[in-house]
């Protein structure tokens, strides 16, 4: 199957529900003939598009590893038309250890797709997930967070449409899962694409697809959580797919263009002088940088070069040059 050398517990193609574990050959000294379980659900149910979803991409974000298993766990076939494939760890060393990258290979998965089969680990991970999950499907959602270092609010990501079909499933996957902010790309996507990451890789296989960015921290977030469960029940039912369940009202969404990043320019402790959705203006000082080892010496200030409003912050106090401080996003058109 596409050269993999990965197997499948469950038959990707049969009806009914199954829940068990694609197995990734790993060789090592305490297991020489083992592999790494990646837990998987099937639901199908007759007709009905394929909609895949997955969370834990990224291993230290935890928000959508938790929602992606209530569903496996609370839906049933008879609540389920045509087909949905849950995936809530994804990169299954990563959430194991609770980090974002492997600690088998160091490999951050969404920065290697489409992967390779006779790679790594977290390679050979990609490599299926692009090549023989997501030609399954109509529709994607990979949720993510800001992991251990950033925080999000509740944060759904959608590229530019490349034709009328792809803009109305974009536009029915944004609006049911109805979270506070829509991030809105500018460019790339289509089946061109040439990101290495989940989004990247539904868009080379032609899927309709949307990301969320939801909480972070390191933790798990309940209102979050509540959000991230709500609307992934609105997009099944926004498919056609959820029987029996009737969709709130909708909360609306705020469309924002990221802008850019403010960095640290140098190590100390980090006090943020402003937080998630507050206005942003140009040349305006956002944090401190303070230096304690050393008390006589005054804090540097961070000043913002954008004019906007803060998308994503930093939720890690000890900071080094580089580190990223806070996301700016301006409305979009």
């Amino acid at each position: 199957m596409s050269g993999t050398l990965i197997t499948s517990e469950v038959d990707l193609n049969a009806e009914g529900k199954q829940t068990g574990y694609l197995r990734v050959p790993h060789s090592t000294h305490r297991s020489a003939y083992g592999w790494i379980p990646v837990p998987i659900t099937i639901i199908r149910n007759g007709d009905g598009p394929t909609l895949v979803i997955s969370a834990g991409v990224h291993g230290d974000e935890y928000e959508g590893q938790i929602a992606v298993a209530n569903l496996a766990r609370e839906l049933n076939l008879a609540d389920v038309r045509g087909c949905l494939i849950l995936l809530p760890m994804v990169n299954f060393p990563a959430a194991e250890a609770g980090c974002r990258v492997s600690p088998l290979d160091d490999g951050n998965l969404n920065r290697l797709y489409p992967g390779d089969p006779m790679g790594a680990p977290s390679e050979a991970i990609a490599h299926y997930h692009e090549e023989v999950i997501l030609p399954l499907a109509d529709y994607a959602v990979d949720l993510h967070s800001g992991g251990t270092s950033l925080i999000y609010p509740p944060t759904l990501l959608r590229g530019p449409a490349h034709s009328t079909e792809e803009e109305a499933g974009l536009a029915t996957l944004s609006q049911a899962f109805d979270l506070p902010y829509t991030w809105v790309f500018t460019g790339g996507g289509g089946r061109d694409s040439i990101a290495r990451t989940a989004m990247g890789a539904a868009n080379r296989k032609g899927v309709i697809n949307v990301m969320a960015e939801l909480g972070g921290a390191g933790c798990v977030t309940p209102d979050v959580l509540r959000q991230t469960e709500r609307g992934l029940r609105r997009i099944l039912h926004a498919l056609g797919m959820l029987q029996n369940y009737t969709p709130d009202t909708a909360r609306g969404t705020r469309a924002l263009h990221a802008l850019g990043s403010i960095y640290a320019d140098g190590s100390g402790v980090f006090e943020p002088l402003k937080t998630i959705g507050e206005d942003v203006a140009e040349g305006e000082t956002v944090a401190l940088i303070h230096h304690p080892e050393t008390p006589g010496q005054a804090p540097d200030a961070i000043m913002s070069p954008y004019s906007g409003v803060v998308l994503a912050m930093r939720s890690i106090a000890q900071v080094r040059r580089g580190d990223a401080l806070f996301q700016i996003a301006a409305d979009a058109a």
